[in-house]
């Protein structure tokens, strides 16, 4: 049984429960209970404090764990990763409020700065050659100018919207962080198996996201033209329909190259195209 760390309320949980639920595995939860067990995985998941993740997972107590980057950079566990996994994307910024001027960093020279990460603040600082004052506060950063506790704040920022209703603006950004799944330095054989097994199914998904699945039927002459046009793991596969003169062309394209693709099929005599999403992939 592999016992997995993940935070147990806010927006990298809900994430987290998605990637295992994508990887096909089975539990049930609910925000009386913390810790479940898989139905059909050899997985326990318990739910904690972001900010203890990594070093229950140093120490053994979970084998791993879902965190934040930023979570780890501040505790100094960033030997425990894994892998990053491409998803619950924040960064971690100055801000002071919208009242104030400022034109640069050294603007902060003297200042008072609230955060819930001193160490990682303490390290841009002294690359950006400015002293300040850190006050190091757990929650409710965002309201420390309006108390008179500190000029500005540095705290974590997804969409901006807090700042904006507490009268901060973003003015430097520390560090970019997303969600790293962390393992224990000592797990035994048999956990690393489990692991491994975890690790290709997440693998699968990631693979699936941003691509997408699309068939087209296109006249003979223009094979040639369309394949080139077509990326694909191999090669686009070529199937002949009932009418003569005709083929369906399957082939997997990045979502972000897609309507250029589609365009320049189109245009090349493709007809009919269908467009599927891609649950799972594995080469």
């Amino acid at each position: 049984m592999l016992r997995l760390a993940i935070q147990k309320s806010g927006r990298l949980s809900e994430d987290s429960l998605n990637l295992i639920r994508e990887c096909g595995i089975s539990f049930v939860s609910s925000s009386l209970k913390l810790k479940t067990e898989s139905t059909n995985f050899p997985l326990e998941i318990l739910y904690l404090r972001d900010d203890d993740i990594p070093g229950y997972v140093a120490d053994g107590v979970a084998d791993i764990g879902i965190v934040g980057e930023n979570v780890l950079v501040e505790e100094g566990k960033q030997s425990l990763t894994v892998e990053k996994l491409g998803f619950s994307k924040c960064r971690l910024s100055l801000a002071v409020p919208k009242t104030m001027e400022y034109n640069s960093i050294q603007d902060l020279n003297g200042k008072n700065i609230a955060t819930s990460y001193p160490n990682l603040l303490k390290a841009y600082l002294q690359e950006q050659g400015v002293e300040a004052d850190i006050h190091t506060i757990s929650g409710s950063v965002e309201i420390a100018p309006s108390i008179g506790l500190a000029e500005a704040i540095c705290d974590i920022v997804s969409s901006g919207s807090t700042l904006i209703s507490n009268g901060l603006k973003e003015v430097e950004r520390v560090f970019k962080s997303e969600a790293a799944l962390i393992a224990n330095e000592e797990l035994s054989e048999e956990k690393r198996e489990i692991l491994e097994k975890l690790l290709f199914r997440i693998h699968a998904v990631q693979r699936a996201r941003k691509k997408k699945y699309i068939l087209l039927n296109a006249p003979n002459e223009s094979l040639d033209e369309i394949r080139s046009l077509l990326p694909s793991i191999k090669s686009p596969t070529i199937l002949p329909l009932a009418e003569d003169g005709w083929s369906s062309l399957h082939s997997v394209v990045n979502e972000d190259d897609f309507w250029e693709i589609i365009e320049k099929i189109k245009a090349a005599g493709a007809q009919g195209i269908l467009v599927i999403p891609i649950e799972k992939m594995i080469i």
